[in-house]
Parts: structure tokens; sequence; C-alpha cells
């Protein structure tokens, strides 16, 4: 019996801290709204994120963009054979940008970025049928991004980026036991930091097309000394330490993007787009900790793949004051159906976009866009626990920014 218990509680607390779907995109309402394309787009500081070559191609000489999105997203369960049904009940979203840029010469711009490419949340709540693999998750990265951008000639830029990266996580969890009488819980908690970079190039043989590539390395976030805190019951309380802490090691994966813009006239832009992103990385999670280690370390396999997305997206000026615009895309999920945990769940995504630019001065732009997700319904497991069930997530996430070039 007592070795059934630790074999639980070492399953209960060695699950995920992050999963697939917890990248985001929501870098530039202008990119949002056209489906999230953007690595052959240039003009503004937003190149930071999505091709720093096009920095160097701005058409003023300082450029600056603020922004956020409101991320409104809940997920359906129900257990299989089971007629049991839950939903989560998340808070708000808000991922946000900065970015700041110059042009020191005609060839040679300069500037810094901050955005929040990783982070999710989900609430499950504490009574739910799977609360023994998460009641609630909280996860932030931060990067902070100083980007130098050189045109090399009429046709090719270059640019790159020194990425800093800072992140937070806390979970919480049930201990499952045998027997119902007595329940605890877990709490995990740690922040961290590390390094990366962005690289990016772009071609440009005319005014009509643009062709460019962007690679976003990845970033390991080795946590360290993570604060571990159990709510142990008083059968076990000389078994399991109250407190402890732990190491682990969560991979933010590396993205590749190639897409290629094409302005069919003066004021209509088409734009397509491929991102590769290297879940691979993500095959298993280790957590190591400073007491009890014989019980409580563990290897818990995910076996992400890596995935393709498809992107198309337009946009339309109608006047000086006004430019719109739409997209779509197509994101199926890294994840493995007998390793699904339902943390932050990732099932494939359908995404409908639309915007729109207001420019009430000649140096200020105000962009609002919206994006819109729908999930195909699956039927996934976490083998380890036996969980099985069907899931379907719906997404809304409304976003608005302002944009001062001169």
């Amino acid at each position: 019996m007592r070795r059934i218990l630790y074999a639980m509680m070492i399953l209960i607390i060695t699950s995920p801290v992050y999963a697939g779907g917890y990248q985001v995109r929501l870098q530039g309402h202008r990119q949002t709204a056209m489906g999230l394309v953007g690595v052959s787009l240039f003009g503004d500081a937003s190149n930071i994120f999505y091709n720093p070559a096009g920095l160097s191609l701005m058409k003023t000489k300082y450029s600056f963009s603020v922004g956020g999105s409101g991320i409104f997203n809940s997920t359906t369960f129900r257990l299989q054979n089971s007629v049991y049904q839950a939903e989560t009940e998340n808070p708000m979203g808000t991922p946000l940008f900065f970015y700041g840029a110059a042009k020191i010469t005609d060839r040679l711009a300069v500037g810094i970025g901050v955005y929040t490419p990783f982070g999710s949340s989900a609430k499950w709540g504490d009574d739910w049928a799977g609360a023994h693999l998460i009641q609630d998750i909280s996860l932030k990265a931060f990067f902070f991004q100083p980007t130098l951008s050189y045109k090399i000639n009429d046709m090719f830029s270059l640019g790159a980026g020194l990425v800093i990266a800072t992140g937070s996580v806390e979970i919480n969890k049930a201990i499952p036991y045998n027997s119902a009488a007595e329940h605890g819980q877990v709490n995990l908690e740690g922040k961290t930091a590390s390094f990366g970079y962005n690289l990016g190039a772009m071609f440009t043989p005319n005014d009509q097309w643009s062709i460019g590539i962007n690679y976003r390395s990845l970033v390991k976030m080795t946590l360290e000394d993570g604060d571990a805190t159990f709510t142990i019951p008083s059968s076990v309380a000389g078994i399991i330490p109250p407190a402890n802490t732990f190491d682990a090691e969560l991979p933010l994966p590396a993205n590749l993007d190639l897409g290629v813009s094409y302005q069919a006239t003066e004021k209509l832009l088409f734009s397509a787009e491929v991102n590769y992103v290297f879940w691979d990385v993500y095959e298993t999670l280790t957590f190591e900790f400073a007491e009890k280690p014989e019980l409580l370390n563990s290897d818990n396999p995910r076996e992400y793949s890596n995935t393709l997305i498809y992107r198309v997206g337009g946009e339309y000026i109608i006047n000086e004051m006004i430019t719109v615009r739409a997209g779509a895309y197509y994101d199926p999920t890294p994840t493995n159906k007998d390793y699904f945990n339902p943390e932050t769940p990732s099932l494939n995504t359908i995404g409908l976009s639309a915007g729109v630019t207001i420019r009430p001065t000649e140096h200020l732009a105000i962009d609002v866009s919206y994006l819109h997700l729908e999930t195909q319904k699956d039927t996934r497991s976490y083998l380890p626990e036996n969980f099985t069930g069907e899931y379907k997530t719906r997404t809304l996430i409304p976003g608005i920014g302002i944009s001062y070039n001169f």
C-alpha cells in the first residue's frame, strides 16, 4: 500500500508545467488581424519579434508600438464512458508587447522589445474528476530583446536580437489516495531566467514582393530550487515533508518561419506564411527534489511532435485614415494522444481573425484586432493515470494597440 501511495504522489507532482498551446504569438495587432502572419511584413518596430531584418526597412526614423490582448477561453471535458462533464473557469490572459526602434543610418536600425511569447492559465476547480492531474495553473514568460538590423542593399536585409527570458509558474493539484477519507494538495512555484536569440532575413526584389525568413531559438528555462508545498493528511505526515524544493528544465521551443507578401495593388496586400515549431524538444520532463529524492524524483514522458502551421492574411487601405484586415490559419496540436494532460489542453485549432487600423493623425495609429479560435473535438488520454475523455476549447481574443512613427 505504501508503495502505491508513493507512486501516486510522484505521478501527480511530476506532470508538466508547460504543455502544447502555451506559445503565444499575439505580438502585433496588424499581424494578429491578418491570421498572425508577420515574417514578410515590414515598416515598423513590431519586426523586432516577427523578423528583425525588417527594422532597417522602416519608412520613418523612429517607431514605437505598445499593445495587449485579452484571452477569454473555456475548455469543456466529458469523461469517457460516463455522463460526467466539467468546464474550466479560466481567468483572462493578458499578453502584451512594447517595441521601440530607431534608424541610426539609412542602412542600420536598432530596437528593443518586451513581449510575452509563452504563457497560459487554466482553472478546473478543486473537486473536478481530474483534480489529481491539475486544479489550476498559471504560466508566464517575459522576453527582453535588444535588436540590430542592417540593410545590405535595396533587396537584402538582415537582423538579429538577443533574447533575455524570465519565467514563472504556479500549479495546484490534489493528491489522490486509494481511500477518499482524506485528501491533500501540492503547490508548485518557481521562477527562472535564460537566454536565446532571434535571427531574420528579408528579400525585397521589387515594390510588389517581399520574402522573409525568421528563426527564434530554443530557450531552455532551467528552474532551480522551486518551492513545493504539500498539504499533507495526518496519516502520511511523517513520510512526505510538507515543504520541499525541486529542479526542472522547461523547454520553450524554437520556431522557423517562412513567409511571402504580395502588394497586388496600391491598396491591397496579400500574405501567406508557414511556421515550423520544434516541439520535439519536449520528450520528457524530469523533476528532482532536494528531500526524499528516492521517492519523488521522476521522468515523465510527453513525446511531443513538431508541427507546421499554415497562415494566410490580407489588408485593404480604404482611405488615409482606415485600413481593414482579415486572416485565417490552421494549427495542429503537438501533443501525444496517450500523454495528454489537461493543464493546458491543446487540440487541432482553426483560427479566424479580423481587424482595423485608424489613423487620426499622420503619425499616430490605433490598431484593433479580434481572433477567434475553435478546436476540433477530440478524445485524449493520460495513460499513466488511465484518465480519458473528450475535450473541446473555444477562445475569444480581442486586442488593441497604439503605434507612433515619425
